[in-house]
């Protein structure tokens, strides 16, 4: 017998698994990011997002239920391999003054995925008429882009300079 064509409604609940996954994996990596930073502003910033992650993921299960599934997730290896990425740089530029500028890389490239993964996540999520995710996907949309503004201007107003002065 054939098999029956996946819809919409399926690729958004693995969408929504892919990024629960990727929250969780960034919630773990944010304090290591925090730790490592030299500047104090950029640590803070990173220990602020960590507090709003844990919030994207409350999100993120209250959209799972929304949809009546289980909250977990799928293995992301964009994420994984993003992360990854931080985590060289942490280790090949410990000690360096180039280490926050490459936080901040490494950063944003978590956020630019988020905000990708977010805003589709919300597309779908209007088209199946899920208004209550709509929003929640919505609310967690606009605080990636505004951290990835935050990150902007700590690069382009303390950390690339930094990096480069010495």
């Amino acid at each position: 017998m054939p098999k029956e064509p996946k819809q919409l409604d399926e690729l958004f609940h693995e969408g929504l698994k892919d990024l629960y996954f990727a929250e969780k994996k960034i919630l773990a990596a944010l304090p290591k990011m925090a730790k490592a930073a030299n500047s104090e502003d950029l640590a803070g910033a990173f220990e602020q997002h960590e507090e709003q992650t844990e919030e994207h993921v409350k999100r993120l299960e209250q959209v799972f239920k929304i949809i009546e599934e289980t909250p977990r997730g799928k293995n992301c290896p964009a994420i994984v391999g993003i992360i990854d990425e931080g985590e060289e740089i942490i280790k090949e530029y410990k000690n360096s003054p180039a280490l926050d500028a490459g936080l901040v890389g490494a950063a944003q490239a978590v956020e630019h995925y988020e905000i990708s993964r977010y805003g589709t996540l919300r597309a779908w999520a209007q088209e199946l008429e899920l208004d209550e995710a709509v929003s929640l996907l919505q609310e967690t949309l606009e605080e990636e882009k505004e951290t990835d503004s935050k990150l902007t201007e700590l690069a382009e107003e303390v950390v690339n300079q930094e990096a480069e002065a010495v």
